[in-house]
């Protein structure tokens, strides 16, 4: 393959990573700005138009800098990948939804311009420069602020109808649990995510101590590496439901591999070996020895990476 590069774009709901990314996965300039969502659909699209713009004359100071093959965005929500719009989101960009993203850039840029959802890119990421180049079906999990998915079946993203395969967040671990935001009861992503964690860390201090605790997921996850008992009582929740959801995508997937990443995930070995052992116990035998559960190998700019990645991963050939 000769030299190429790519923009990318990581389209958040608190900040944008843009980026020149070469086809070997790696970042040749950058540029992170806040979202701002709340200007609305219309504010955050001229951000993204001026971040590409930043982009292109940033690639133009490269030393020989090679040609620039296409713009691929990732972006929050659900997306209809075959016509580039926003189809599902949350009101944290007023308007987003029915956005149409692609044909905006196009509008504005004369390259190809391929968009899909941001965890679905993170996937592409490992796929075409990570761990997964070698696997053929395996699934991605986010742990942040909620709790997305992407699945590699047979070396290709499964899609669904219009692309909104792998809401995994939305898997129920507890159908008497609290009404998740999607309509269902007890959705993976009410536990496991960042957002999960803070809510059962202040229902748990409002309901022992009188008063809420003001803490998020990072002063949770910091007091359970240092011992603290309340800690790890809503940490084994957060485990338990995340390795009940592993457990069940495992018996409906059959991946090679369980990647797993995000702000949650970041807090490190302690919370993949605890993971490891209760999916272990819960996925029958034949299933969990073909199965590994790794950290995600790509690191914070795998939004970015698998964004540009893009055109490089529709091009491949596949069997």
């Amino acid at each position: 393959m000769r030299d190429e590069a790519a923009i990318g774009v990581d389209i958040g709901g608190t900040k944008i990573h843009f980026a020149v990314v070469d086809n070997n996965g790696q970042i040749r300039c950058q540029d992170i700005v806040p979202t701002r969502g709340e200007r609305g659909a219309k504010a955050v699209m001229d951000t993204v138009a001026s971040g590409i713009a930043r982009m292109l004359e940033g690639h133009g100071r490269l030393a020989e800098p090679p040609p620039i093959a296409g713009i691929g965005i990732g972006s929050a929500g659900q997306i209809h990948y075959r016509s580039g719009e926003v189809a599902h989101a949350l009101d944290g960009i007023p308007g987003w939804i029915g956005t149409p993203i692609k044909r905006l850039v196009e509008e504005r840029f004369p390259y190809p311009v391929y968009l899909d959802n941001d965890v679905n890119v993170i996937g592409i990421a490992e796929k075409q420069f990570g761990k997964g180049r070698t696997l053929e079906h395996f699934i991605c999990l986010a742990l942040g602020t909620g709790v997305g998915g992407a699945i590699v079946q047979s070396g290709r993203l499964l899609r669904g109808v219009y692309g909104g395969a792998g809401e995994l967040g939305h898997i129920s671990v507890d159908f008497n649990g609290p009404r998740c935001p999607c309509g269902n009861f007890g959705c993976l992503e009410l536990y496991a995510s960042g957002t999960g964690i803070a809510r059962m860390a202040r229902e748990r201090s409002s309901s022992l101590e009188g008063t809420v605790r003001d803490i998020d997921s990072r002063g949770v996850m910091a007091a359970w590496h240092q011992g603290e008992q309340w800690a790890e009582e809503i940490m084994d929740i957060a485990i338990r439901a995340l390795s009940a959801g592993i457990s069940g995508m495992i018996h409906t997937f059959n991946p090679q591999a369980v990647f797993i990443g995000g702000g949650v995930a970041s807090s490190g070995d302690r919370l993949m070996n605890r993971v490891s052992e209760h999916v272990r116990k819960t996925t029958a035998s034949a299933m969990w020895k073909e199965v590994e559960l790794l950290p995600a190998s790509m690191g914070a700019g795998s939004g970015v990476i698998g964004a540009a990645a893009q055109g490089w991963f529709y091009s491949m050939p596949r069997e």
